[in-house]
């Protein structure tokens, strides 16, 4: 059973990551797996304002919602993602700025180790082509990608990635959007990580998703 104290922690850390400008009025949902519940943002709920009465709560095995709240309409993956992930607790979709220019790109950009933060914090990025937000080819695409990384950039539409706990997804978005902005300030004259450089990173620091 979900307690209003859960509903509140969630509540908290949804407006902590509007705070952070990862995302725009209702461009966001973000879930977190308690038990074998999700509890997961409302559809056109707005995160950095979102309020207690706007958090659906599903059930991961079935998908059927528990509450009297419509869940947001990317929920599918959220779901298939902790299905398929048990070391996944959270999952966060935003559109943070520098972000979101390098999805609409035209010729996007498929190395984002411009810094160690990147390897270290976010891993290798996948990227997808362009589909329906909330469409079932989204989802399935997703839910695909994201077994075996931990951050994907949705072109023409925003970012996913996920985590362990709220403060790992946020560190992991951060890290994005700067890369991100490295690369786009740079006006594409930058320089990445060799994949020397990022496997050292991976026998230093014993990091398994690191490329």
């Amino acid at each position: 059973m979900i307690t209003k104290e859960q509903v509140e922690i969630f509540v908290t850390q949804a407006h902590r990551y509007g705070e952070a400008r990862l995302m725009l009025c209702s461009s966001g949902n973000l879930s977190w797996r308690v038990g074998d519940k999700m509890l997961v943002s409302g559809t056109g709920s707005w995160l950095p304002v979102l309020p207690p009465e706007k958090v659906a709560v599903c059930d991961i095995i079935s998908g059927q919602v528990e509450s009297g709240v419509r869940p947001s309409m990317e929920s599918v993956f959220h779901l298939g993602i902790f299905r398929n992930r048990p070391d996944v607790n959270v999952v966060l979709h935003f559109q943070s700025e520098y972000a979101t220019v390098v999805a609409c790109m035209k010729n996007k950009p498929l190395d984002f180790n411009v810094t160690l933060e990147v390897p270290y914090h976010v891993g290798e990025v996948a990227v997808l082509p362009y589909f329906r937000p909330g469409s079932p080819e989204l989802a399935e695409a997703v839910i695909e990608v994201m077994q075996e990384h931990d951050a994907v950039l949705l072109s023409n539409h925003g970012q996913v990635v996920c985590g362990r706990d709220f403060d790992e997804v946020l560190e992991r978005a951060l890290f994005f959007e700067m890369a991100c902005r490295i690369i786009v300030q740079s006006r594409m004259d930058y320089t990445v990580l060799s994949r020397k450089e990022v496997e050292d990173l991976r026998n230093s620091l014993g990091l398994a998703r690191i490329p």
